[in-house]
């Protein structure tokens, strides 16, 4: 009988249908042959952007409903960098879930001594520091700066030239080795930032289903 197929489920918590096309765009590099399937999904019942501590608090009762209720998916990744119910639902299942924020931090520590942050506004620098302080990790961040746009506006087609320039602040002024787009809808832009920049720029999400792809490909192997 033929194995049954591995399968991640990588969760946007936001409604907005384009973040997710942005998201799965992304990860088509990481699908390959015989590899893990890597299913995009929206969050229906979430805001249409993730923007204030409200939109983060409540999703994580849907989100700890639809991992309880996939019984086909081996991985879960949480699609957004406040890493929204993650803890929550990691209780709720015995199979990994990833958050990309958590994801994202520890591939730059990888790859940097001091990282930045390219948050989409003002207003959520204090919830990701908070995160860092958590995870003990706040000396390695050299910075966080605003592009002051909408989650909506970050994933289009013109947001580049505004990340180029934040980035550029973060690298020269604040003295960023490597650089975290601080939101899933940036995804689009990491490549381009990076020849830009012409150091590591890493997309939280890229970082965090390349994480679930060992896990679940470490899982299947018969000692």
């Amino acid at each position: 009988m033929a194995e049954t197929r591995a399968r991640i489920r990588v969760v946007n918590p936001n409604s907005n249908e384009a973040v997710t096309r942005g998201i799965d765009e992304a990860l088509e590099f990481l699908r390959f042959a015989d590899g893990p399937e890597i299913v995009c999904s929206t969050l229906e019942q979430g805001p249409f952007g993730m923007e204030t501590q409200a939109d983060v608090d409540s999703v994580t009762i849907p989100l700890r409903r639809l991992v309880e209720s996939d019984n086909q998916s081996d991985a879960f990744v949480i699609a957004c960098y406040s890493d929204p119910g993650l803890h929550l639902c990691r209780e709720g299942t015995i199979r990994p879930v990833f958050g990309i924020a958590e994801c994202g931090v520890l591939t730059a520590l990888a790859r940097a001594e001091r990282f930045g942050v390219i948050a989409i506004r003002r207003r959520s620098i204090g919830r990701h520091r908070r995160y860092l302080r958590q995870m003990g990790l706040l000396d390695r961040l050299a910075g966080e700066r605003p592009l002051e746009m909408s989650v909506a506006e970050s994933a289009g087609s013109g947001t580049l030239e505004r990340l180029v320039g934040v980035g550029r602040e973060l690298q020269q002024c604040d003295g960023a080795d490597a650089i975290i787009l601080g939101c899933a809808g940036m995804a689009r832009h990491r490549r381009a930032l990076e020849a830009t920049l012409g150091l590591p720029v890493i997309d939280p999400t890229q970082a965090a289903v390349s994480m679930a792809l060992g896990a679940v490909q470490l899982a299947r192997i018969s000692v």
